[in-house]
């Protein structure tokens, strides 16, 4: 499983982003995304080969309303095109689950576990706040899943291991060994075990 997450580089300027990310295992991912009513432009250079999967009706009934996504992904298994949708404008982000053989994205509120190999989603689930990180470690039996007030383990199923609750919102999160370090808007550190979610020293 690959570290903390990997975020594209956003390109600057009006028009959709671009980037080329390689995961681990021989992945290639290529990222495209925009704001609001940006479908067209987002899937204006989408590659014909591999199945499609759009999961924006996952999110809202019209899709192509609120802010665009797509991933392109090749690897040794199979290439296959995923779209996901967004209330927020948000920048998708995704580590390779390889022992559970998925691609965990994330992109709004929302968070994807998809099969590797062909991208079907395994599970989806929503958080009541965006989303701020994802991480993973090869000694986790999950993955740790950052919002904004609240933290959440997936375990391989889709099913929530553990889930705490913050008074404060957080702004950034960091797997240091044995610790999740996390950091509120008022510069306050709290360590929580990342294999249980209870408080750590």
């Amino acid at each position: 499983m690959s570290t903390p997450d990997d975020r594209p580089t956003p390109r600057l300027g009006r028009e959709p982003r671009n980037a080329t990310i390689a995961y681990p295992g021989g992945l290639r991912a290529r990222w495209r995304w925009g704001g609001s009513g940006s479908a067209p432009e987002v899937f204006a250079l989408s590659e014909a080969g591999g199945e499609l999967i759009d999961l924006g009706p996952v999110v809202a009934t019209d899709p192509d309303a609120l802010c665009r996504a797509e991933l392109r992904l090749e690897g040794p298994r199979g290439t296959w095109t995923a779209r996901f949708a967004s209330l927020i404008h948000d920048e998708p982000r995704a580590l390779h689950w390889d022992s559970a053989g998925l691609l965990v994205v994330a992109y709004g509120f929302h968070t994807y576990g998809l099969e590797t190999a062909t991208g079907d989603a395994r599970w989806s689930h929503r958080s009541a706040t965006p989303i701020l990180a994802l991480l993973g470690s090869p000694r986790l039996a999950h993955v740790v899943v950052q919002a904004e007030i609240e933290t959440f383990a997936i375990e391989p199923d889709g099913s929530v291991a553990w889930r705490v609750a913050h008074s404060e919102v957080v702004t950034a999160t960091e797997l240091l060994g044995r610790r999740l370090v996390l950091t509120g808007f008022g510069g306050q550190v709290t360590s929580l075990d990342p294999a249980t979610g209870r408080s750590a020293p």
